[in-house]
């Protein structure tokens, strides 16, 4: 059997033995062709974000990455998406509304950046059946506070659509990153369905405040708990009473940033089976928090 074939096996044994149909991951990329190479050579020239070495583990084509999540028994997954400048991210939608009509098993994506039109076309993709936007404030360099924005997240609140945020300082810290700028986003927005990225690290501590204060907050566990992440942010033992209860009470998201990781996608789910949380923590984790917020049950 081959490699993958071996972790094809261990992936759907994985699920399998807790008694699910599937995994739904809610944060994965998919991407125009061009724009993913960009991406990909920004993480094989060492970025400045990054500063390690990080080979991707599935460098393949748009139509073996869609069969490798499906070997794996992944039944829904996002197409993570983020505009660096202004005049980008109406494109990018553009892409996504196809790619999600071509592709049922993807849940409908949008992105967002603050620039005038904004809060036309974030209309435009909620109207057109968007059913979650990443927001990438890292990348983006942006405030989520910036007043372009204020308007699109009061549409997007309205609407009850989850918003994953990469707005924590990990790989590397940025203007805008950190806790601070999200609690006051969220003291004006408070229903607003802010799914943090990457459990927010490195600032882990800080966002599960956030999800205790906020009833819409939620984390994914994107690349947190493995063993890449835990060698620059490790997750702090002491929260892992804080993390059990919020993925027993809906608010832990499964999250890969599958294709770009470095290691196997199995690893994301060792990872998350090692913390010790149980099988009705990890059933929750891994499909039923993400089935309910996306109606898939």
């Amino acid at each position: 059997m081959t490699r993958l074939g071996d972790e094809v096996e261990r992936v759907t044994a994985f699920w399998g033995r807790l008694g699910l149909p599937g995994l739904v991951d809610v944060h994965t990329h998919f991407m125009p062709e061009r724009v993913l190479a960009k991406v990909w050579g920004y993480f094989d020239s060492i970025g400045p974000l990054t500063g390690v070495r990080w080979p991707i583990a599935y460098r393949h084509d748009e139509e073996r990455r869609l069969a490798v999540l499906r070997e794996f028994g992944v039944r829904a997954f996002t197409s993570m998406l983020y505009p660096h400048k202004a005049g980008m991210a109406e494109w990018l939608n553009g892409w996504a509304a196809e790619f999600a009509a071509r592709t049922p098993d993807c849940l409908h994506t949008a992105t967002l950046f603050p620039e005038p039109d904004a809060e036309r076309y974030v209309r435009a993709a909620v109207e057109g059946g968007a059913r979650v936007f990443k927001s990438h404030v890292q990348v983006g360099a942006y405030d989520p506070n910036d007043a372009l924005l204020d308007p699109v997240w009061g549409l997007l609140a309205e609407a009850g659509i989850p918003v994953v945020m990469h707005c924590g300082s990990g790989p590397a810290p940025g203007k805008h990153t950190g806790p601070e700028p999200v609690g006051r986003l969220l003291a004006r927005h408070p229903r607003l369905r802010l799914v943090v990225a990457h459990m927010g690290m490195p600032e882990y501590a800080d966002f599960l405040d956030l999800a205790e204060r906020f009833g819409e907050v939620r984390l994914d566990t994107t690349m947190a708990f493995t063993d890449f992440a835990e060698l620059s942010a490790p997750f702090p033992r002491a929260e892992r009473g804080r993390l059990a209860e919020l993925g027993l009470g809906g608010r832990i998201l499964l999250g890969t940033d599958f294709p770009n990781i470095p290691y196997g996608y199995v690893h994301q789910l060792d990872a998350l089976e090692r913390l010790g949380l149980g099988d009705d923590w990890l059933r929750a984790v891994c499909h039923g928090n993400g089935a309910r917020l996306f109606g898939l049950e």
